[in-house]
């Protein structure tokens, strides 16, 4: 049998400092991602014995089916692995926690018949994970934020942006992404800029307004330590800074 190639959704993971805990640690740390993100696809009734599950060592790769909406990969699937995240966090040891940068992406990949994939989106998605943008997000907050994700601009453009219900483009925050030779526009979503519909207010509804495509921020106006306080969530050019109490 000859290789085929197909128009596919992919979502990368990956455990932030994973590094250094040790292999005890690192087995223990990966079983719960595997376990939330499984949980998370079936509370999103999706079926995690349709995707192709590719194992990167401190993370995964996830194919979805070819059938598969683009935004069935975010809402409620991102939320719902946050929320499993973060419960594990709040009873495990400082060693076990964990904070995940996920990836999400797609285009044409090549299938072989022994069952691996390949191809150029996989190299995009890989840039996307290491991203500078996606790795401060991912410590945002006074102690990291469970999950940060970033979208490619091409898989925004068809997901969030033809309005499928369940994602709100105003969740989003426009980041400019390079790593080595790939640089490109992308979205990132984390925890103080859920995914989900807005609530419409009465200024919003007949508004008849159309708003500007936000530009896209530095790391630094994303994430940043500002005196004792910690950019926590930027939303249309405000900062929201969370003080702490320490001295």
């Amino acid at each position: 049998m000859n290789p085929r190639y197909e128009y596919r959704a992919l979502l990368a993971c990956d455990i932030a400092g994973s590094a250094g805990r040790g292999e005890r640690r690192l087995q223990e740390i990966r079983r719960v991602l595997r376990s939330a993100l499984s949980d998370a696809l079936g509370i999103a009734d999706l079926n995690a014995r349709d995707f192709a599950y590719v194992d990167t060592g401190d993370g995964c790769q996830l194919v979805a089916p070819a059938a598969l909406s683009k935004a069935r990969l975010l809402f409620p699937l991102l939320p719902e692995l946050c929320s499993r995240i973060r419960e594990h966090n709040r009873h495990a040891a400082a060693d076990l926690r964990l904070r995940v940068r996920a990836a999400v992406h797609a285009g044409e990949i090549r299938l072989d018949p022994d069952g691996t994939v390949s191809g150029a989106p996989f190299e995009a998605l890989a840039r996307l994970l290491d991203s500078a943008p996606l790795r401060h997000a991912t410590l945002a907050g006074t102690t990291g934020t469970p999950v940060a994700a970033i979208l490619s601009h091409h898989f925004y453009e068809e997901a969030v942006g033809h309005g499928y219900e369940g994602l709100e483009a105003d969740a989003f925050t426009a980041a400019n992404v390079r790593v080595k030779e790939y640089a490109a526009r992308a979205w990132l979503w984390y925890p103080g800029s859920p995914v989900g519909p807005r609530i419409s207010s009465d200024r919003d509804a007949g508004a008849g307004e159309q708003l500007a495509e936000p530009e896209p921020r530095a790391v630094e106006q994303l994430v940043q330590a500002a005196g004792r306080g910690t950019v926590f969530a930027v939303h249309r050019g405000d900062q929201y800074i969370r003080h702490n109490d320490r001295g």
